[in-house]
């Protein structure tokens, strides 16, 4: 499992290791039933605290991504595709909102935008 921390982002290092998590997960490089690293060897990785790390695996559980068994460790949940479709499709409208702010910042029309994605879709 490869995660990327700044401590220059403005997102809470505890968020950037749930959404990189979620991401392996939704894009299936993590699988159901993989184990992750424990919290303690996690923290020591990434040089963070066990309590960083704990606020992740946490909010991970709650969020139905990871299965924590004590005395185990934690382990990627089994495919739940309606929590996989939702957060795929907050994923997407997250990439579509920051396209849209810069459309603005650059100065695009709406209908400018709609046919650049338009053309962008069609092509994949």
């Amino acid at each position: 499992m490869q995660l990327l921390i700044s401590n220059t982002k403005e997102e809470p290092i505890y968020l950037q290791i749930v959404h990189q998590i979620k991401e392996q997960i939704i894009r299936r490089t993590l699988a159901e039933g993989e184990p992750l690293p424990s919290i303690r060897s996690l923290a020591k990785e990434l040089n963070i605290s066990v309590i960083t790390t704990k606020r992740a695996y946490d909010e991970l559980e709650k969020e139905g991504f990871i299965v924590t068994v004590p005395g185990k460790g934690s382990f990627v949940a089994p495919i739940n595709h309606a929590v996989m479709r939702e957060a795929k499709l907050k994923m997407v409208e997250e990439k579509l909102a920051e396209a849209v702010i810069q459309a603005k910042y650059a100065g695009l029309s709406l209908e400018e935008l709609t046919e650049m994605l338009r053309i962008i879709y069609e092509e994949e």
